[in-house]
This record gives C-alpha cells, structure tokens and sequence, in this order.
C-alpha cells in the first residue's frame, strides 16, 4: 500500500526549462509540448520557471513565447504566464489604451473583482505601465459610465458576508425611487448604492428589492443602456453569484455565428485559478451541457488543447 502515499512527481522548475528550449530549438516549435507544461503549472511554479528559464538561458521565457507561438494560443499562453493580479493590469492596460480600445472589457474585469482584488491591480498598474489607472479611464470612458467606474475602484468596501437589514431597506426603496417610480433616472443613487456597499449587502438589497417591487436586473435594464448598464449589471450578478455570472459570459462568447475568442480567453485565464470549478458546475447548470464541450466545439488544435487543459474535464 505504500506506494500510494508516493506524491505525484513535480517536474523541478530546471527540467520545465530545459523542456522548454529544446521545444524550441530547431525548425519550428514543438507547441504540444509547451502547452503541456505550461497549462499544468500553477502562479506559483510559473513564476519560478521564468525565472529559471532566464537564469539559464538569458533570455525571457515570454519573449520567446512571443516569437514562436502565434494567433489564439499565443494570446492565451502570454496571458497565462503572468499572476492573476498581474494579469488583469495587463488586460485592464490594453483594454483602456492604444487602437484595440475595448470599454467593455475593461468594465468587465473592474466591476467583477473584490476590492482587495482591486487595490492589487491598482498599484501594479502603476508600477508595471507607469499610469494610473483612474487617468485612464477619465480619458476613455464618459459620463455615468466613468462616474461607475471610478466610484468602483476608489471604494474600500467590506468583504464580509454581514449586512445591516435597515440599511438594505433604506437602499432599496432609494433605488426605487430612483429609478422606476420617478419619471427618468436618479444615476447617481445608482452609483452610489452599487459601489457603495460589499457584495453582501447589494445581493441583500436585490432580493429585498424583489420581494417590494420586482426585478433589480430588469429595473436597471430598463433604467440605464450602454456601458452603464452593463457596469451596474456585472456588479449586481457578482454580487448574487459570481460563477453564474461569468458562465452566461463565456456562453455569450461562444453563441451564434464565430466566437468572441477574446473574451472566451479572458475569462478561461483569468478564472482558471479562481473559481472554475463553480463556473463549469453554473454552465452546466444553465444550458445542460458541459463547458468543456462547448470549448471543443468553438475551438481547434493547439488553442482548443489549451484552454481545455485549464478548463480541466
């Protein structure tokens, strides 16, 4: 029986690397090797693998990367080899600057991380692009939009799971009043009461909404359009369900005609060590059928590998 408390055997960071170069000397690169390293190493082991790959090679692992992989699965792979914090700057950077200018991207990854989440990707998008992030978005989003977005990653909000009932009374009746009972739209009060208060609380204030009036989701649809809209709405289905929320994304992503592959491998990496055990289990849930079928059928070759090997069976 012995045997079986044997742990699997950890490829050191000194043998990926090694792997590595050898599956990229030559004519051509031995992608299916590649992928397969790295799709199986965790923040942690990529970061020590990097390292070593410079230490021994004198070279960066992801310049190299850069140059031999190309389309999707570079995108993906160089996506992958950052920590998650380091990654949703990168995302967050590219989304609010240069031609690729992508608002609802940005929106996306903003109004679906916690606060902590957010104080993180704050400072590394100063230290790692010299910016701060809050120019950014002045100069790029407008109006409600930019007024949602600033107050979202300026709060410091609780992160626990207590609520106070009265205060969840009072925010609901003031969206109301807000909103569907009044002739146009207090925005502000929108702003103010979804980046206001921990998920807790506004996922407390939609169900007391629900019990009153109806639908919070609706009465923002009906009350708001655009970029707006979609901020209010990112922030109100992360705060009721988060894996839920970004398993209707992904089916988005992968519905109709041609899949938005952008925001199919935005939401595979950036969830994959977060939360997609849950993801899988809400998209299964909805749409009775498995995540990683769906992938498959979107997808193909090296890239389908890739984002399966995250997605895990």
């Amino acid at each position: 029986m012995a045997s079986l408390m044997v742990p699997p055997v950890l490829q050191s960071p000194r043998d990926d690397a090694t792997q590595l170069y050898r599956a990229f000397k030559g004519f051509g690169c031995d992608t299916a090797t590649v992928i397969n390293i790295l799709s199986h190493r965790d923040a942690t082991q990529r970061a020590f693998l990097q390292q070593e790959y410079k230490n021994m090679y004198h070279e960066e692992l992801t310049s190299r990367l850069y140059s031999e992989l190309s389309g999707n699965t570079k995108t993906a792979v160089l996506l992958w080899m950052h920590d998650p914090a380091g990654r949703d700057a990168t995302i967050l950077r590219k989304a609010l600057s240069g031609d690729m200018v992508d608002l609802r991207a940005a929106t996306e990854v903003i109004c679906s991380r916690t606060p902590s989440q957010l104080q993180t990707i704050k400072q590394l998008y100063y230290t790692k692009f010299g910016a701060h992030i809050e120019r950014d978005i002045e100069m790029l989003a407008t109006g409600d939009h930019q007024k949602l977005l600033l107050a979202y990653i300026n709060t410091v909000r609780y992160e626990g799971l207590e609520t106070d009932r009265a205060m969840v009374e009072r925010d609901a009746k003031s969206l109301f009043k807000a909103g569907e009972k009044k002739l146009g739209t207090d925005e502000k009060t929108f702003i103010h009461i979804f980046s206001g208060g921990s998920r807790a609380h506004l996922a407390a204030v939609s169900s007391a909404y629900r019990n009153i009036y109806g639908s919070l989701k609706k009465a923002v649809k009906s009350e708001t359009s655009g970029n707006f809209e979609f901020g209010l709405l990112t922030i109100l289905k992360c705060a009721e369900n988060p894996a839920k929320y970004f398993a209707k994304e992904l089916y988005k992503s992968m519905k109709g005609l041609g899949t938005t592959d952008s925001t199919l491998i935005r939401i595979v990496v950036t969830r994959t060590e977060i939360d997609m055990q849950y993801i899988k289990a809400e998209y299964h849930k909805k749409f009775h059928k498995s995540l990683a079928d769906a992938i498959h059928s979107e997808t193909s070759s090296h890239y389908r590998t890739f984002l399966l090997s995250l997605v895990g069976s």
